[in-house]
């Protein structure tokens, strides 16, 4: 039965969407639902226990992986499952739901796919392209809410940029899916509502006392003074030796580990301002 019903996945990824028993529509490839099964027996199989290291060791099975910006823009939202390219947050995305389906044990793409919609909207439900936690900080907040994770910046020593977010509005003619007035309406709501929660920076000026209280696995986003945005690139915190430095889907090429301590990476990122940092909730 098992094999039989592989069969059937295989046949309708191959027409690119699929619909599960939930009633979700997802969108996948062949490749991506093959992929996720080997993916998922390697996940199970890591040793480590410590809730860092093993964000960091699902982080590094995806190695070499390509970069591929918009890899969730389609004329309907659906759930993407793509594990063949990845964006920054993406990548983060897909490590944080397959840790999670490690620790609860479970084994189906159905389970995968259930944990990865909570983590990519807001609170779980797919409603729109509004629907979607576009901006990364009010990714972090709405997952600290579902207890995945907590925002520990302000522990780091953060401190408010006093800045409003509505790069995307004000960018509207840059994204295909605000053409459709309902949606670009929902999303103007919601960046009135993100006025109401700021958000906190550790800046540049003190990055050198704070990357040292960085653990492995700590999920690291770079704060820009782009106006109206909050985040411009993400990425998982890992040990090299005696520094720390960056594993993330480098818009270079492919998902990495930085040849340079995070410290220096950060000062090279243009508009950057400092970071911000949310940890797994053990």
């Amino acid at each position: 039965m098992q094999d039989a019903s592989r069969l059937i996945w295989f046949i309708a990824c191959l027409w690119g969407f699929h619909t599960l028993s939930t009633g979700q529509e997802i969108r996948c490839s062949a490749q991506d639902r093959m992929d996720f099964e080997k993916r998922a027996e390697v996940v199970h199989s890591l040793p480590t226990t410590d809730p860092g290291k093993s964000i960091v060791a699902i982080g590094k099975t995806f190695l070499g992986t390509r970069y591929q910006a918009h890899t969730l823009e389609y004329p309907k939202e659906l759930l993407v499952i793509n594990f063949q390219g990845l964006d920054c947050t993406t990548f983060i995305e897909n490590v944080l739901a397959f840790y999670l389906l490690k620790q609860k044990k479970g084994t189906s793409f159905e389970d995968f796919v259930a944990i990865l919609q909570k983590i990519r909207y807001r609170n779980g439900q797919i409603d729109g392209y509004s629907s979607r936690l576009h901006y990364f900080t009010e990714w972090i907040a709405n997952n600290e809410e579902k207890g995945i994770i907590r925002d520990i910046t302000r522990d780091l020593g953060g401190h408010s940029p006093g800045k409003i977010r509505n790069f995307m509005s004000k960018n509207r003619d840059a994204y295909e899916a605000l053409s459709d007035d309902t949606q670009f309406k929902a999303l103007r709501l919601i960046e009135n509502d993100l006025e109401q929660t700021p958000y906190l920076v550790v800046r540049q000026k003190e990055l050198d006392v704070m990357i040292p209280k960085l653990k492995d696995g700590d999920i690291i986003a770079f704060a820009t003074s782009i106006d109206g945005l909050d985040v411009t690139h993400t990425g998982v915190a890992v040990q090299q030796g005696e520094q720390m430095h960056l594993l993330h889907a480098s818009s270079s090429g492919e998902v990495e580990i930085s040849a340079q301590p995070l410290a220096d990476y950060t000062r090279e990122i243009k508009h950057n301002t400092g970071l911000i940092v949310a940890r797994l909730v053990e």
